[in-house]
This record gives structure tokens, sequence and C-alpha cells, in this order.
């Protein structure tokens, strides 16, 4: 048994079971990778895959308990490779983060900025999805950590901490009726065509679910990721618009009020979140304490080592 026999196991399932894509991926050849894979399971005595003539088309039983060793056995031989990195040049490196556009867009440029004076040498990359698009990232080690509000929390294999809370805001033009309003209700934003967030973005579900328990059904006249996209189709007149306080700013909206509705919406939690027992090099850490103050390198080995994610 040795580490490149793993290695294919786990790029074959990655691939969807076409080994000449897991070959491509670890550029080697097919034929190498399929003998390498025979061999292994001759060694345990099992079928890691099944078969349809000579391709393979998913996993035995005995196969996906296989699989989960490989992945814990690679997850080490990664960790002890970052080891050797990290103290042959601890202020160098990569560093990706996954994250979803509000993230990106309003929350985290100060926070980079500030990373970035502390540690010019490392390279970072900032990946942008959905929250379970994110979530796949640091589970398949395309990430080294993700931040988002919505789902992430529930992924089994990441170990998730609490940054920060907001609240929703409803934007509208200056002259808007509801300026007017001295506590906007559900009711009377229903009665406006509603543009927000798309489903899996930016606590669109406590959206959903308050309008829901009033029996409510607003007329959702356009879903997108991106709050600009909200702003600009509501400077036009086409709707209200919902979206995170975090992404209103007065001065660059000046043709936009904000109207707080975190009374209606309750409170939204965005996290961070890393692979469970993966190993974090030092940077990453003072990354995660100037997005969260409230967090410290102690506090996420704690976490880490305990499997537990925590609440605010």
């Amino acid at each position: 048994m040795n580490l490149h026999q793993l290695r294919f196991v786990r790029e074959a399932v990655r691939q969807n079971y076409n080994l000449t894509d897991a070959a491509k991926a670890l550029f080697t050849s097919q034929p190498g990778v399929s003998k390498a894979i025979i061999e292994l399971e001759e060694e345990l005595g099992v079928d890691i895959f099944t078969r349809h003539g000579k391709r393979i088309r998913g996993l035995t039983e005995p196969g996906r308990l296989v699989l989960q060793s490989v992945e814990l056995i690679m997850q080490e031989i990664d960790s002890l490779k970052r080891i050797g990195k990290e103290y042959a040049a601890h202020d160098s490196g990569s560093f990706t983060i996954a994250t979803t556009h509000t993230q990106a867009r309003y929350m985290l440029p100060k926070v980079v900025q500030a990373f970035m004076q502390k540690f010019p040498k490392v390279r970072l990359s900032l990946l942008q999805g959905n929250p379970k698009q994110i979530a796949d990232m640091v589970k398949n080690d395309q990430a080294d950590l993700a931040i988002a509000t919505e789902s992430i929390a529930s992924v089994d294999g990441l170990i998730t901490l609490p940054c920060y809370q907001w609240e929703h805001v409803l934007v509208v033009p200056p002259d808007h009726g509801l300026t007017r309003s001295k506590a906007v209700s559900l009711e009377e934003i229903a009665s406006y065509p509603v543009i927000t967030y798309d489903a899996a973005f930016a606590g669109r579900s406590k959206i959903d679910h308050a309008f829901g328990l009033r029996n409510l059904k607003p007329d959702v006249l356009l879903e997108a990721i991106d709050a600009d996209v909200i702003k600009t189709y509501v400077e036009l007149g086409m709707g209200v618009g919902i979206i995170a306080g975090m992404a209103f700013d007065p001065e660059r909206d000046r043709n936009l009020r904000a109207i707080p509705v975190g009374q209606l919406f309750g409170m939204n939690t965005s996290r961070v979140a890393v692979k469970q027992g993966a190993y974090l090099r030092s940077y990453i850490y003072t990354f995660i304490e100037l997005l969260a103050p409230t967090l410290n390198r102690k506090m996420v080995e704690s976490a880490m080592r305990g499997g537990d994610n925590y609440e605010l």
C-alpha cells in the first residue's frame, strides 16, 4: 500500500469515477491509475468500486469506508506538508478565502487591507460562490476558509465560528411613501414589488420565513446575488429592496434611503468556517482575529479539537 494508490482512489471519486480525468488531474496515465487501484483492492481483500465491464461506476459499501480513511490520511499528509512550509517561511505562502459577494464586497476590503499590511508576502486569493459552493471549496481543499451567513453552520466536516451579527434594511427612493412610516410593517412591504437576494444568499430564508408566518406572499419581482444590482433596480423605481445592512452606504447611495427592518426579519450571523482537522497557517489565525476581534487562536483551536460550532 502506498500514497499514490490512496491519491488515485480519492481523485477517481472527485472526478466522478472517470479514470481518464483522474489521471489527467494527477499528471499520470489512465492504465497506471487503474492498475494501482486494482492492486490496492487485492491487498485489502475488498472491492472499493462497483464496475460495469472495465468502467468504475461508484463506491461499494466497504469502498465508502475506505474513502473515509483515505480522506483522513491525505488530510494528515497535507497538514505535514503545511507544517514544513510554515516553519520554512512563517510569513509567506498562499491563502485562499471562499466567500459570498456580499462579504467580499462590503465586509472584507478593510480586513484584507489590514492583513496584507501585516503579511505582504502572502498570496491572497478570493473565490466567490453561494454558501454551498464555498463550503464545498473548503471541504475539497480548494480554500482555507469560508465566510458566509447562510447554512454553512450545518455542513458536516466544517467547524464554524461566529464573526458578527447584522440586520436587513429596506432601501427605497428618497420620496417613497414608506420613508414617512413610523414603523414599517410586513404588510406595507408586501404591498410593493420586492427586490431582494437569491434564495441561497444573505439571510433570504429569514425574509421568507417572516412573511410566511404572517401568511403573506410578497411579489418578488427580482432576485439577485449582488446588493448593488438590487439597489440599481430600486433606483429605477421598480420596487422596494431588502438588503444586508452592511451593503448600504449613505455616502455612495445618495439616491436611496435605508429603513432598518431588523425587528421584522431578525438578526443574522455571519460565520467563518474551516475544515475539521485541517492545519491552519499562523497567518490564517491572524486573519480570523482581524475579521472577528471576539475570536482568537486559542478559541479557534479549541473549537477544532472539540469539533463544535460556536455561537454568539
